[in-house]
């Protein structure tokens, strides 16, 4: 199960909602059925963020949406965000990993 989470910091807080990213991800790495879990920021707009997520199965991303870490997260970034994040669901049909 693949995740594409796209979220918009406010102008001016993307430093801080960085930082939070960094931060969550370092505490997923814990959970076993959590395969992938990158963070990137858009070049040409240091605002925009982007999460990839890949899960070993619906159970393992059941946990993770479940777990007081993301709750937490979203709390935290709630008033930072510039608008509601975008989140969707995909099926790996093909790839590569080294």
């Amino acid at each position: 199960m693949i995740i594409i989470a796209k979220l918009k910091a406010k102008s001016g807080k993307e430093g801080v909602m960085g930082e939070a990213m960094r931060d969550m991800v370092s505490k997923v790495e814990k959970e076993e059925g959590t395969l992938i879990y990158t963070m990137h920021r858009a070049r040409k707009d240091p605002t925009q963020f982007l999460f990839y997520e890949k899960f070993k199965d619906k159970e393992a991303f059941r946990y993770h949406s479940s777990t007081p870490d993301i709750k937490a997260f979203f709390s935290l970034i709630e008033p930072l965000l510039d608008g509601k994040p975008e989140i969707e669901m995909y099926e790996e049909i093909a790839g590569i990993e080294r």
